[in-house]
């Protein structure tokens, strides 16, 4: 997800945006465990996701206080 489309969204809309990251990348952390993943970069651009959303949630603090 790109950074200009996560500045559009409300703040709300963005932690639900992280936890449905977050939870996806426990889904395929454990799920590739066992078996091969087909997707090897999935769990890769995931974190870069969760980092990205942190990152403005916490931009968006800075700047209210």
């Amino acid at each position: 997800m790109k950074t200009k489309e996560l500045r559009k969204k409300g703040k709300e809309e963005q932690l639900k945006l992280l936890a449905e990251k977050k939870k996806r990348l426990h889904d395929v952390r454990f799920s590739s465990e066992g078996a091969k993943a087909k997707n090897t970069k999935e769990a890769v651009n995931l974190r870069k996701d969760i980092a990205r959303i942190k990152t403005i949630v916490k931009e968006n603090k800075e700047n209210d206080q």
